[in-house]
């Protein structure tokens, strides 16, 4: 069983973004970055600043995370810049749907982009990860990614 990225298609861009929105205004509040009466306007906000032409946004590519070229097992959405400087793309958005967690298919889709990537001339990935999400955190250390900016909070 091979995941591959499939270009994300509109009806699914629509669930995906009611999803996605509702699920990074609860992290946020959970990160303790906003308070639970703003979290889902701003996440609103956020995704409509990101993505303002949807899937049309220029340098923003959205995938369906394939299972054997016909089952959706998730999404992948990353920002690549042709000209930046150090041929990075940031990773926005990485996800796989509830039954599908835990079976080995997040290390796939994140092998297979780094083949798309690479065929894209994009020669870094970068990343958020919030810090109460230790089994992405898990995920990302094994595969290779390295922190490189830690911002600390305590609440008084």
């Amino acid at each position: 069983m091979t995941i591959i990225l499939t270009p994300m298609q509109t009806e699914e861009f629509r669930s995906y973004l009611t999803y996605t929105t509702k699920h990074y205004a609860e992290e946020k509040v959970k990160a303790g970055t906003w308070q639970p009466e703003d979290a889902l306007r701003l996440s609103k906000q956020t995704f409509s600043n990101l993505l303002p032409k949807g899937l049309e946004t220029l340098h923003h590519h959205v995938w369906s995370l394939t299972l054997n070229e016909k089952e959706s097992v998730g999404w992948l959405w990353i920002h690549a810049e042709p000209e930046h400087p150090q041929q990075e793309a940031f990773i926005y958005d990485f996800g796989l749907y509830e039954p599908y967690r835990g079976k080995g298919y997040a290390k796939q889709a994140l092998a297979a982009l780094d083949q798309t990537a690479r065929s894209m001339g994009i020669r870094k990935l970068s990343l958020h990860v919030f810090a109460h999400n230790q089994t992405a955190r898990k995920l990302y250390e094994r595969i290779g990614f390295q922190e490189t900016d830690v911002v600390m909070s305590k609440k008084l």
